[in-house]
């Protein structure tokens, strides 16, 4: 890694932030109750330390096998981990113990296989629940209409903790509001904030990427997952 690479990926956080800042105030609340999450998928363990060095709040992989890897290469020290890719039952084991967070929790079914696993650690596994608010065929995650029901079944577990929502909404069609799926995540949020269920704490809204960060943060995301911004276009 060059030195103007690194430099590039310093800067680059330093305006995402600047900008995370912006619509943090604008939305009556501080820079700091948004966290910053590098999506380090397709970055080396030297690019993830440098964004790492360069003070992102969380890091966060979207793939099993790649975080194993980068794990080991201690690639994430100093920094929270998160996962926030697609999770397959058979990969939840090699999770536990290693992340702060599981933000894609998609169904009970999941649910129940980190529970199970998390039971085996002795530990207590901190997730969020994927919504699949545009209800696309290609993607996976909990129907909005199931949100409620599903979550009173998963805060029933002893061994995971439902500390908010995910979302990746679909792009909007031209003429259709540009916030739309995000003031839809954060109506239900705030619904089942209201509920007050036992073993669910509505402390995180994670949705917005890249392309779309500041008008997520503008309808009350507090998390927001940055790959690109952070260090430029993928090349797959």
């Amino acid at each position: 890694m060059t030195d103007a690479e690194r430099n590039e990926i310093i800067q680059k956080i330093t305006e995402a932030r600047q900008r995370i800042a912006e619509a943090a105030i604008a939305s009556g609340r501080k820079p700091e109750d948004i966290t910053l999450v590098a999506a380090t998928k397709m970055n080396d363990a030297e690019r993830v330390r440098a964004a790492v060095e360069a003070g992102v709040d969380v890091c966060g992989e979207n793939r099993v096998q790649e975080l194993l890897e980068k794990y080991e290469q201690h690639a994430y020290d100093g920094c929270p981990l998160h996962f926030i890719g697609t999770l397959q039952s058979n990969k939840v084991k090699y999770l536990i113990g290693k992340v702060a967070l599981i933000e894609s929790v998609s169904s009970v079914k999941l649910a129940r296989v980190i529970n199970k696993e998390a039971a085996k650690a002795g530990i207590c596994q901190d997730i969020l629940l994927e919504v699949n608010i545009g209800r696309e065929e290609s993607k996976l995650g909990i129907d909005p209409d199931e949100l409620f029901s599903a979550a009173e079944e998963i805060a029933a577990m002893e061994h995971v903790h439902i500390r908010g929502l995910m979302a990746i909404p679909p792009k909007p069609q031209p003429n259709q509001e540009k916030t739309l799926y995000f003031d839809r995540m954060s109506q239900l949020f705030i619904d089942i904030s209201a509920k007050k269920y036992d073993n669910i704490t509505m402390d995180f809204l994670s949705m917005g990427m890249s392309a779309d960060y500041a008008e997520a943060i503008s309808c009350g995301a507090n998390i927001v997952r940055l790959g690109t911004a952070i260090f430029g276009a993928r090349h797959y």
